[in-house]
Parts: structure tokens; sequence; C-alpha cells
């Protein structure tokens, strides 16, 4: 097995913002709390300590018993259970929603992140603990986003109506799934325990939720991962406070949108990931997700018949908190009420929302936790590398767009020098004497020779494109080669970790799969990963 690495801003597959964020830019500052390194977390341990109270350590572990219930713990994550309760111990927290057999790869590098950093932590901080959370994303209702999942170029989707939140869902129709995913993927070893995984996930559980806890569970158990469900009446309680405000005196609209001016003002370039609302609150009841709004001093769940006064809705967010769900913007902060944590690792585009609540926080009085770009990673399998080699392929040359990816090597394999750029050297050169005659002379003839030095680049411009063509043809079958290869470790033309599905490799590494990438991911490092088999 072979690392390497390059940095996110040379993949062409990272914002602005967010490249900016890692460079640590001044410009950013001002929209985060600490920068993510070693050092940094001693102040946030502080500033976390002091602000979380053991009450709400007993309501965490309480609600987790619970919802643990029925699920075979292991041993490492009964330990971390039990240690929340302690004021010694701290979370690294990463999200995401209940896709289908996980979804892309990425909901693996987010998970794996999540326990590499608790392990950094403990190394440079051991009086302390620092348990690994997954939190399921069971209140999201877009079932259109997590209703498949990719395999060799085919999805394998769950079709069915659906309203509410994804997580209360019945797991019927699976069994179609799984007979088209088991009759895809053979009957080798690892194919077996792919089956058999799936299997007892989702024809075994009762509904999204369980079925993905057993998913996280069956994964990384063994690493003491704990796994939160955000739907949980007693923990909502604890957010009923930071609700009202939100609520009834748009404190979170107010805030964000003043940070979205703020990086109005900054860069064109950064854009803005989500927008607030006045209400950031669904209210979720028997299959129902709706957005709360208010008119005219009277509140409404959008395309309902539901309504309330001002205090019929106090009265209802108080004994009912488990029917306020909180959307993209009220979810972090509820996250950090209920959870003693110090980080959140997500993608680019979970960072860049993340960036634009810090004041939002401020105002709540709720700690801003440290922010985290997850391990982002390229996996070539052995037989891949062997292609690699054989065409003397640099993985990181796949990274450009196809077009520059096959001009480059183009170049570099034809028996002929394609470039001209030593031609127009030369022409400039010549022309920088036409220009000083144009002057000695007659100064408006400076316009003819300047057009004169344009056509005549062109005109090597398109003959040095006619020849890189023609050795195209030339060369046609290393081009579709080099275009296969980087067609199967770029699919669609994007990240491999955003297409692919765990159960491709898992057919090549079985169950080293996970111990390769706790192995190889380096939280910290904030660069892109490559491994090669």
């Amino acid at each position: 097995m072979e690392i390497d690495c390059i940095p996110f801003y040379k993949t062409g597959y990272f914002s602005e913002f967010i490249c900016d964020y890692l460079a640590e830019e001044p410009q950013v500052d001002n929209f985060y709390n600490r920068f993510p390194n070693l050092k940094n977390f001693e102040a946030q341990i502080a500033e976390k300590a002091t602000n979380f109270p053991d009450a709400n350590r007993e309501v965490l572990y309480e609600a987790l018993q619970k919802q643990y219930k029925g699920f075979n713990v292991t041993k490492e994550t009964q330990t971390h259970l039990k240690k929340l309760k302690e004021p010694i111990t701290f979370t690294v927290v990463t999200g995401h929603q209940l896709n289908l057999f996980t979804g892309p790869l990425y909901f693996l590098y987010k998970i794996v992140s999540t326990i590499n950093l608790t392990k950094e932590l403990k190394k440079a901080y051991p009086k302390y603990n620092f348990v690994p959370i997954y939190w399921m994303a069971t209140e999201d209702h877009d079932f259109e986003e997590i209703n498949y999942f990719n395999f060799k170029g085919k999805k394998l989707r769950w079709n069915r109506p659906a309203s509410g939140a994804v997580g209360h869902l019945n797991t019927k129709g699976l069994e179609e799934i799984f007979e088209a995913f088991s009759n895809q993927i053979g009957n080798s070893t690892n194919a077996i325990a792919l089956k058999e995984l799936f299997k007892k996930a989702y024809l075994e559980h009762n509904n999204l939720t369980d079925a993905t806890r057993y998913l996280a569970n069956e994964l990384f158990g063994k690493e003491g991962l704990v796994i939160v469900d955000g739907d949980d009446k007693s923990l909502k309680s604890l957010l009923v406070p930071y609700a009202e405000k939100d609520i009834f005196e748009q404190l979170a609209y107010k805030k964000v949108s003043e940070t979205i001016a703020e990086l109005g003002t900054l860069d064109e370039k950064y854009n803005v990931q989500v927008n607030p609302r006045e209400i950031n609150y669904f209210y979720l009841k028997d299959g129902l997700r709706e957005r709360i709004i208010e008119q005219n001093g009277a509140y409404y769940v959008n395309d309902t018949e539901i309504s309330f006064t001002k205090e019929e809705l106090k009265k209802e967010l108080r004994a009912y908190p488990e029917r306020f769900s909180p959307n993209v913007i009220a979810r972090p902060l509820y996250q950090e009420i209920i959870l003693p944590n110090l980080c959140y690792i997500g993608g680019g585009g979970e960072i860049a929302y993340w960036l634009e609540l810090k004041t939002m926080f401020e105002a709540m009085e709720v700690p801003f936790p440290v922010l985290l770009l997850r391990n982002s990673a390229l996996i070539s399998t052995e037989k891949q590398t062997d292609k690699l080699a054989k065409m003397n392929l640099s993985v990181k040359d796949l990274f450009l767009k196809q077009s520059s990816f096959i001009n480059k090597k183009i170049r570099e394999i034809s028996n002929i020098d394609i470039d001209f750029s030593r031609q127009k050297h030369l022409l400039e050169e010549q022309f920088k004497v036409m220009y000083e005659l144009a002057e000695q002379t007659d100064a408006s003839f400076l316009g003819a020779v300047k057009a004169q030095e344009v056509k005549q680049k062109k005109g090597l411009d398109n003959l040095e494109k006619r020849l890189l063509q023609a050795q195209k043809r030339k060369l046609k079958d290393h081009v579709l080669r080099m275009t296969e290869i980087q067609n199967e470790l770029f699919p669609n033309k994007s990240l491999q970790e955003r297409n692919v599905n765990f159960s491709e490799l898992y057919l090549e590494l079985g169950k080293d799969l996970v111990p390769i990438l706790l192995e190889t991911l380096k939280p910290l490092q904030q660069e892109f990963t490559i491994v090669k088999m």
C-alpha cells in the first residue's frame, strides 16, 4: 500500500471559501472560533467545560441508553456511553443523512475522521476522555436524496411514497433492493458478508433509523462509535429555551443574516451556502414535517390547517418539544446544546454553512465548536494501480479536467514536440523590433503591428491544436485507456467518494477496508489522501 497526499486547493474540487479557511486567510478569521490544530483544543476544552451543565450529561446518557435498547452494544461503545456522564469527557461529532446502505463513500470517511481525531486528542490530552459521535439526520424529510446508492455505475433506488421524517419510514420494499444487489455482487466471501450486512440492517429492522444504527454500529462499533438520534423528547427538552429565542425573537435569523451580509462584502466567490428563515423550525408529527411560519402575530404550519396563537405555540413547545424539528440553521445549535462537543467534522458544503453561524451561537451563549474539514480520499485498487503504472500515469494528473489531462499526457508521450511555446517566444521577440520601428517612423502603425502579432500567434495556436489532434488520433488506443482509468477513478467526472458506495471497495478488500481507512486517514493533516493498493 502506498499513501500520497495533495493539497485540497490543488484538486479543483473545493470552493475558494473553504480553501481560504484552510489557509487561515485573515478575511475569514471572524467566522470561526478556533482553527483545527492540536494546540487550540486546550482552550476549546476549557471553554466547553465551563459552559456545559452536568445535568445535560445525565439527560444525554439516559436518552442514549434508551436509543441503544435492543442493539448489540460493543464493549468499546458501552465504555464511551458511561464516560459521557463524566465532566472530563468530551465529544467529536460528524453528522450524515440516512442514505441507503451508507450512500457515497464519504460516509465512512466522515466517521473515520471523527474516530481518528478522538485518538489524536487522547494522546495530546491524556487526562480527558474523547468520544466519537455519529449524529443521524433522522428528521430530514428529503427522501429523494437518500433513497438510493450507486453500485458499479447503476443506481439501486428504493421507490415508495414517503412523507415526514425519513427516520420514521418503515423498511418495506427493501427486499427488492436486496435481491437486485445480491444478483449483481456474486457469491465471493466478501459478497456474502455484504449481503448479510444489508439483510440484517434493512430486512430485520422496522424503520430506517434502526437500520442505520445497526449498520453504523456493525462497521464502527469496535472503535467505540456512539450513534445519536436527535429525534428524542428528552434531548429536545434541553433545546426549548433556545427554540423560543429563534421562534419568538427571530434571533437566529437576525444574526445569520448579518454574517451573510458581511461575507458578501469580502469576496463575490464566497457563495452563501444556506439562508436563514425567520423561524428555523419545522413542526413534526404523524408523517408531517412542515415549516412553522408567522403571519400577523399568529403561527401556522405550512400547507396544513394547523395554527397557534403565540401563547398556544409556547405551550405546545414546552409540552411536546419532540414536535419541533430544527432546520439546517438550528440543528448545529441543538447538537452543541446536548453534547459536550469540541469539534464538528463535515464536508466542504457543511463547513461553509457552519461558518455562517458563529454570531448566532454567541448570541445564544453557546460555545462555537472547532470546525474540521473531513478527510477526503481516492482509493486505487491493486488492478487500477497496475494500470496506472503500465501507462506511467500519476494519480495527481487524474485530478485535471479530462481534456487537460489527455492533452498533457499526449504532449509527454509524443515523439514530436507539440508545444509551440518556444516559437511563440521567438515571435514575440521579433515583434518587439517591429514595435520599435513603428514608434521610430509612424506611431499610427502600432495598431497594425499588434493586429499582425495577434494573427500570427493565433495561427500558431491553431497549428498546435491540429498537431495535437493528429497525435491523439495516432495514439487513440492510449487515449482510450487513459480515459477509461480516469473515468473509473473519477466516475461522472467527479470525486470517487461522492459517487461510489463502500460495497465496491468491500468486494475487493473485505474486512480490511475499515482498518485501512483508520490507518491512512489523518484528520488534522488537512490534505486530500491518495491510497494505492
